[in-house]
């Protein structure tokens, strides 16, 4: 009895002691430890509370081969605290840390903290919206054009799409516009250039996310397809450096156009790859800068889930 008591208060002081210094899979694993639960009862506990996550995924998390990024995995976090009886934002807390700790390994970009605030945001933003998962339509093309203007700030950006419609009924897109730090939402426009027209439109001011319905005037059935464009006037923040996209679902051809004004050319280009927003970014790779026309480009014959983008320095 005395050394189960002994076990018990050991386990306690190593998760006291995670708590406070991290990071956050070391937390986690002592956590579940401290709590003497399996990993199928975990599972058990988060789907009572409406989170699915695998016993795969929780065993990644607590061994650091992977990290929660996704809104619903960030739920999933948010209710292993109540599940493991941890005080609220300690895991998520650990998570941003840890992040931050990483930040100057990485160019310079968004945080993990910010990216995660900005993914719980746009969740509640499409949600306003009537908007989940994709929609009912499937990615056969997306391509690109972002301008960066003399003040080397986002400009704006025009997206072509082109979907096939997996479902009957899908007759909408929601765009997504992710400013650059300290841009103003509430000042961008949104204009549907072709095949649709501008529907509600929705902000949050603290992550600079923008959402914005774009209706086709028309209902799709299974196996249609459709191709709309639309663009987004921003230029509300400074000096911008990178520009990516996030893709949840595998899809067809994705084209990726800078613009450069000419008062302005960078330095230097690159492009890059990204598992999701915790991994490190890998295939990077130099883009030359055309001379003619300013600009460079990146096109992934193929999308799968994780982030492609094109970043640039200015000096």
């Amino acid at each position: 009895m005395r050394h189960g008591t002994q076990h018990a208060d050991l386990a306690s002081k190593e998760l006291d002691t995670a708590l406070r210094g991290g990071p956050f899979h070391v937390a986690l694993r002592a956590a579940i430890a401290a709590r003497g639960l399996p990993l199928q009862r975990v599972q058990h506990h988060l789907s009572r509370h409406g989170v699915k996550v695998g016993v795969t995924s929780l065993s990644y998390w607590q061994q650091g081969a992977r990290r929660p990024q996704r809104p619903e995995s960030l739920r999933a976090v948010r209710a292993l605290e109540e599940i493991l009886k941890l005080p609220e934002e300690s895991l998520i807390r650990l998570l941003a840390e840890t992040d931050e700790g990483t930040a100057g390994q990485r160019p310079a970009a968004r945080s993990y903290r910010s990216r995660m605030e900005a993914s719980g945001v746009l969740n509640r933003l499409q949600a306003e919206l009537g908007w989940s998962l994709d929609g009912g339509l499937h990615a056969l093309g997306h391509h690109e054009r972002v301008r960066v203007g003399a003040r080397r700030e986002l400009a704006g950006r025009e997206s072509h799409h082109i979907v096939r419609a997996h479902r009957d009924g899908a007759d909408r897109f929601v765009a997504v516009h992710h400013g650059d730090p300290g841009c103003a939402p509430d000042r961008m426009t949104v204009h549907a250039l072709e095949n649709c027209r501008t529907g509600r439109v929705r902000w949050d001011q603290d992550t600079g996310v923008l959402v914005a319905e774009l209706l086709f005037g028309t209902r799709l059935r299974s196996g249609d397809t459709f191709l709309f464009r639309y663009g987004v006037e921003d230029g509300t923040a400074g000096p911008s450096r990178e520009y990516l996209r996030d893709f949840t679902f595998p899809g067809g051809q994705y084209a990726l156009q800078v613009r450069f004004d000419a008062d302005a050319l960078p330095a230097r280009c690159h492009r890059f790859t990204q598992h999701s927003a915790a991994a490190p970014r890998s295939g990077r790779q130099e883009l030359p800068l055309s001379g003619v026309h300013h600009s460079v480009h990146l096109v992934e014959p193929r999308v799968r889930p994780g982030i492609i983008g094109i970043g640039w320095d200015w000096s």
